[in-house]
């Protein structure tokens, strides 16, 4: 198998190189508006790099509780500012929204991005109470995960957990370790192992895993086998590839909003 390719996403999405600026957009004028309203902190700090800063947007009455979603990228790209309306779900439903963006490869380990993320989440959890529902995309749907691991995350916030959703994940990081990715993530064989959802441990709190129908075959098998493992719910949705599953986050009455937010 030529696994540079069974990761490629974009060269089998039409029109992948429109999807960036088309996301960078809706999220921008979703930032504007909530700000706007006074329903948006912005730049809130959670560590000490310039991208350890998160966002976090507000229902229009007393939060239910606190989603926080990751982005994904491959650990190598993207930050908050492209996924912002994909806060509009949650918060339509009563829910805050936090999106921490995070340092990237090389520059840092995987292994540091999770304690990064785990700050994030921990600091958002000081600032909305209640249950705590963690949603994340691709990498970012490692990341979510791996905050279900014990020791992770503080035991006065992992106990808040309600449910951990984790959207066409990558959660096995072993055979990265043979991609020309590797040449940035810098994978040996013991951090592959520690980072991988699929070798640890299923997570005490609820997870729902969601992969598209249309995705790059190892996604959907990472997806089913993380699923299996984990006794986790599972949906392949038909018609929806790697870059437009995440689309129905947006809609307040989705089947995926409705699944993370479900008790």
């Amino acid at each position: 198998m030529d696994l540079d390719d069974a990761f490629a996403n974009a060269a089998y999405i039409p029109q992948a190189d429109d999807y960036p600026p088309r996301w960078a957009k809706k999220a921008e004028a979703f930032r504007e508006k909530m700000a706007q309203n006074h329903r948006a902190r912005l730049g809130v700090a959670y560590g000490d790099s310039p991208r350890q800063e998160m966002d976090i947007f507000l229902p229009k009455a007393a939060p239910k509780g606190l989603v926080v979603f990751v982005h994904g990228g491959y650990w190598l790209r993207f930050d908050r500012f492209s996924w912002s309306h994909l806060a509009a779900g949650p918060c339509a439903q009563g829910w805050a929204v936090a999106m921490p963006s995070y340092d990237l490869c090389p520059q840092v380990h995987i292994r540091d991005i999770t304690g990064q993320i785990a700050h994030a989440v921990t600091l958002a959890a000081r600032e909305i109470s209640g249950p705590i529902r963690l949603v994340g995309h691709s990498a970012g749907g490692q990341q979510v995960c791996r905050m279900g691991a014990a020791g992770v995350l503080p035991d006065t916030v992992a106990r808040r957990i309600a449910r951990i959703m984790s959207i066409s994940p990558v959660a096995d990081l072993r055979p990265l370790r043979h991609t020309r990715m590797n040449e940035a993530l810098a994978l040996d064989a013991a951090e592959a192992e520690l980072e991988s959802p699929l070798l640890a441990a299923r997570p005490s709190a609820p997870v729902t895993v969601w992969v598209g129908a249309d995705e790059r075959p190892v996604f959907v098998e990472q997806a089913a086998a993380l699923a299996t493992a984990w006794q986790a719910d599972l949906t392949v949705e038909p018609g929806r590839h790697h870059f437009n599953v995440i689309d129905a986050l947006e809609d307040p009455e989705s089947a995926m909003t409705a699944a993370l937010l479900q008790d």
